[in-house]
């Protein structure tokens, strides 16, 4: 008995951290993903080659944008990178930025995750607050944080708990290091990037006499000195970061800016005299979501006259075109950055809606062109589903409106309206096509899901 009460004693102990710990670092399900074109593409050639080093491949690893401020990054399991839009922000170098995605990679290739043995799903990660989990229990502060959860030999099971995580820790970064020198970039992004999370223990008066032993985490200072000898070691510790990356990071970080930061400290980092880029850029969004179009119109003029051709810009163009009320005017420059972007799914999206927008019938084929062929290279978008279900829903038909909302509703988890919508579908459709097939698996999913749905409800 005793050793079931000192067990489930542990149990809630690691809830109490877990709880804390998901104060700092919220689920992916629970934050805003955030999906652009520019970004993607910009993550997944600053990854590729880190990705492959690892021996993983770059068509599996996803790495995905969260808003949030904080600055933060970690895996839950699976092969999926989760950035924070914080960390970005704080990043002064794209190749700080690498630094983390590679200490990512190395807990997939790994195999880590928290407190799997103890019946949760954590995350393994990377904050500003000695590097997350720890920040805000045990692995906050000295050993006076736990003391008032833990006995003394559940302390002592704890401590060997944190033991291990560190280890994964340690591992992550030890491979994160080797990752980088096989992908030929500079370590000197990862030892920066622990500097600036050093600088942080500091200000929140983090001690560093005292070790990690409550932690989840080694100090940014531990970290920092296992990783000197063998980043400085490196072949490549004097290669300069790729000026292309970098240069695409900076445009990135300032449309990112625009958007998520508040409107007046966007304008402080970009003043009106810089005419750069990346300062047209973050002001465009700033103006557009502040309610100012004919500011936002004048910036995105100044992209288009700078880089006439560039897919991004003339999507951001669309896009501010088309939210400001004239869809019809979207239509030429969303078109031509589809076609320069080589059909890129979520600009493709873009221009479908603006078609959809329109009113106009006579734009409905092209529209379910570029729908159809925007969901086959990415069909994990809820917003080309809806899109193309109205597209379907225009055209009368019944049960392919059906279908695209059955997908939509299996991609947000609404298990009741995919049930419901992929039965529908599968009522209407030619038996044995493509899109009855689609119908039947999703159908298929949705009658397990419901089914254990129900079983988790009947055990409450």
């Amino acid at each position: 008995m005793a050793g079931k009460r000192m067990i489930e004693a542990m149990r809630r102990a690691l809830a109490a951290l877990v709880v804390a710990a998901m104060l700092a670092v919220q689920p992916a399900h629970a934050q805003s993903m955030l999906r652009d074109a520019e970004t993607e593409q910009l993550f997944h050639d600053m990854s590729a080659d880190i990705i492959t080093a690892a021996g993983l491949s770059p068509r599996n690893v996803r790495i995905v944008l969260l808003r949030d401020p904080s600055i933060n990054a970690f895996v839950a399991g699976g092969q999926t990178v989760y950035l924070h839009t914080g960390l970005i922000d704080a990043a002064d170098t794209a190749n700080e930025v690498q630094g983390v995605i590679a200490h990512e990679v190395g807990h997939i290739a790994n195999g880590h995750i928290v407190l799997q043995d103890a019946g949760f799903k954590g995350a393994m990660g990377v904050s500003l607050l000695s590097l997350v989990l720890g920040v805000a229990a045990i692995a906050a502060g000295a050993g006076d944080a736990g003391a008032g959860i833990l006995a003394a030999g559940q302390r002592a099971a704890m401590g060997k708990f944190l033991a291990f995580t560190r280890v994964q820790e340690s591992s992550a970064d030890a491979a994160g290091a080797r990752y980088l020198a096989t992908a030929g970039i500079t370590g000197r992004g990862l030892l920066t990037f622990f500097k600036k999370l050093q600088n942080q223990e500091y200000r929140y008066a983090i001690t560093q006499s005292e070790g990690s032993y409550d932690r989840t985490h080694p100090l940014s200072g531990e970290r920092m000195a296992a990783l000197d000898q063998v980043t400085r070691g490196a072949p490549n510790w004097n290669t300069p970061s790729d000026p292309g990356i970098e240069a695409r990071f900076k445009r990135v970080q300032a449309k990112l800016r625009g958007y998520v930061n508040d409107p007046r400290q966007t304008l402080v980092k970009y003043p009106l005299s810089d005419r750069s880029v990346p300062a047209h850029y973050a002001r465009a969004y700033a103006y557009h979501l502040s309610g100012y179009p004919d500011q936002a119109k004048a910036e995105t003029a100044a992209l288009v006259k700078a880089l006439p051709h560039d897919p991004y810009i003339l999507e951001l163009q669309g896009q501010i075109v088309m939210e400001g009320g004239d869809p019809n005017g979207a239509l030429a420059p969303l078109r031509e950055a589809t076609r320069a972007s080589r059909d890129a799914p979520l600009i493709a999206t873009t221009f479908g809606h603006a078609l959809v927008a329109t009113d106009d019938p006579a734009n409905l084929p092209e529209a379910e062109k570029v729908l159809r062929l925007a969901v086959q290279r990415d069909a994990e978008n809820p917003w080309a589903w809806i899109q193309l279900g109205t597209v379907y829903e225009r055209k009368g038909d019944v049960p392919r409106t059906a279908l695209a909302t059955a997908e939509r509703a299996n991609l947000t988890g609404d298990t009741r309206t995919a049930l419901a919508s992929s039965r529908a579908a599968l009522a209407g459709l030619p038996k044995g096509t493509s899109d009855w097939i689609r119908a039947q698996d999703i159908l298929m999913v949705s009658q397990t899901a419901w089914e254990d749905e129900r079983r988790r409800e009947r055990r409450r």
